[in-house]
């Protein structure tokens, strides 16, 4: 006669060394994958899944990592087994990932490459579904100030207003920033709006003395850089 004993999808009947969070504990976060990571905010899975195959259906399903974070609050919250205060959760732990990278002054990152400031904001800003100026503010060294975002929606040369995106790199008394804005579509080759922006920046910064080093208009998984392009520069 054939085992009908059901099969367990429990992490708890797992041998403690296949334990997400006991792996953690042993080995460090950087033993698990993606998907032991979102286990454990997880916690507990749902009928016929394990907390860490919840997490791989998360990932399948969204398109990765960066899909989990783009995907807004309440498609989160309606996946299978998730609900609000999981989704909460998550969204919670890629918030304060963002946030490590400016929290101690000591290890604010140091801009030698648009390469480098686009890794700063590209993973948070590609998820925007508007789009948006932030502006990296650095030091006489290029050490990263703050990240502050200076406009919100359709931007173009006819609405912004120069002087909005260089109020904080005065307060803060910055040196220099890079402009960065995001293209929604995914699509980052630069508008004449884009190149018109950058030339109306440049010109505002030499009268303030802080230099305008770049400007990044961010996509889905690319960037240009506009100073390599030498478009408006």
């Amino acid at each position: 006669m054939p085992d009908r004993t059901p099969l367990s999808y429990r992490i708890a009947d797992l041998p403690a060394d296949d334990r997400p969070r006991e792996r953690l504990a042993k080995l460090g976060p950087q033993a698990l994958n993606t998907a032991e990571l979102i286990a454990i905010l997880l916690r507990v899975g749902v009928r016929g899944e394990s907390a860490v195959q919840v997490g791989q259906r998360l990932l399948q399903e969204l398109d990765g990592l960066s899909g989990l974070h783009r995907a807004p609050f309440d498609e989160l919250c309606a996946q299978h087994g998730i609900g609000e205060a999981k989704a909460a959760q998550i969204k919670a732990a890629i918030e304060l990932g963002r946030r490590l990278t400016l929290e101690a002054p000591e290890e604010r990152p140091t801009i030698n490459s648009p390469a480098d400031a686009a890794a700063l904001i590209q993973y948070e800003m590609s998820a925007l579904e508007k789009e948006e100026m932030r502006v990296i503010l650095l030091d006489t060294r290029n050490h990263v100030l703050d990240i502050v975002t200076v406009a919100h929606g359709s931007l173009n040369s006819a609405q912004m207003r120069v002087g909005e995106i260089f109020t904080p790199a005065v307060r803060r008394n910055a040196a220099a920033l890079i402009a960065a804005h995001n293209h929604p579509s995914g699509d980052s080759t630069p508008s004449p709006d884009d190149v018109a922006i950058t030339r109306a920046m440049i010109e505002a910064g030499k009268l303030l003395d802080i230099e305008v080093l770049d400007h990044l208009v961010i996509g889905l998984g690319n960037y240009v850089s506009l100073k390599e392009k030498k478009m408006g520069f």
